[in-house]
């Protein structure tokens, strides 16, 4: 089996995100109805995320080998592992999937700077963070998303786009930085 790609967690965020979606709905209302068929199937992935179905089987296959995703017994569909997905984005996955700021261009704020997270985290750093996209409205020090498709992925999904500023928040912080983020991520995937 190969190794982890850093897809991986942009599929299973989305994942989490749909989960959460569901759980908000509202009792008799039509479930998924936008979608036409089922949201957690690969061919509606493959849309939300610009991942083609390919990448995306082969993301749930590695993420159910690497125990960060489990088979539901219900529905048979792949689900995250949120303990383990959290220890890994925590205490691995900037180790794994390093980033290094860029150079200055427009794009889609992340980290620190991502609307969600501007009044709850504070960097140090002189400079916000933005994936780069031609559509970005904010200049900042460029970041390598984990899946190039990601700037367009988080705009039709405001969920996603707050963990993926919180893992890249993770990876890019100071201890101090990186553990607000890690107990930001916690409360999200742990809230029940």
């Amino acid at each position: 089996m190969n190794g982890m790609k850093s897809q991986d967690i942009v599929v299973l965020l989305k994942l989490v995100s749909l989960q959460e979606q569901e759980e908000q709905a509202l009792p008799g209302q039509p479930q998924w109805a936008s979608y036409g068929e089922s949201p957690y199937s690969v061919r509606t992935l493959e849309t939300l995320l610009g991942i083609s179905k390919s990448e995306i089987n082969g993301a749930i296959k590695r993420c159910l080998s690497s125990g960060l995703a489990i088979k539901d017994r219900q529905t048979g569909r792949p689900s995250p592992h949120r303990r383990n997905l959290h220890n890994f984005i925590v205490h691995g996955l900037k180790f794994v999937f390093p980033v290094k700021p860029g150079a200055m261009t427009r794009g889609v704020p992340t980290a620190f700077a991502a609307p969600m997270l501007k009044s709850q985290l504070v960097s140090g750093g002189e400079y916000i963070y933005v994936w780069p996209s031609a559509q970005g409205r904010d200049m900042g020090q460029s970041v390598e998303p984990l899946f190039k498709s990601v700037p367009d992925a988080v705009q039709q999904d405001e969920r996603l786009y707050e963990y993926l500023a919180l893992v890249d928040a993770i990876r890019l912080g100071n201890q101090r930085e990186a553990g607000l983020a890690g107990d930001r991520l916690s409360e999200r995937l742990h809230a029940k």
